[in-house]
């Protein structure tokens, strides 16, 4: 998730508190209206998943290739 918050703060000009909120807030609506992902978006923004970890670095490659 750390990647993420940097991007959001080099890339839009938020506070790192921003996107930090930001980026919870995300992960919110996509478990809201995405119920069957909840434990996939846990793990990858509470486990540093976000950081490349198995994504090509963009945070988001679990979903199906989402995001690369």
């Amino acid at each position: 998730m750390n990647e993420i918050v940097e991007r959001l703060t080099q890339k839009a000009g938020l506070s790192p508190e921003q996107a930090q909120k930001a980026v919870e807030t995300i992960a919110d609506f996509v478990k809201e209206k995405f119920p069957m992902l909840g434990g996939a978006v846990d793990q990858l923004f509470t486990s540093g998943g976000g950081a490349g970890s198995n994504s090509g670095g963009s945070g988001f490659g679990g979903f199906g290739g989402f995001g690369q």
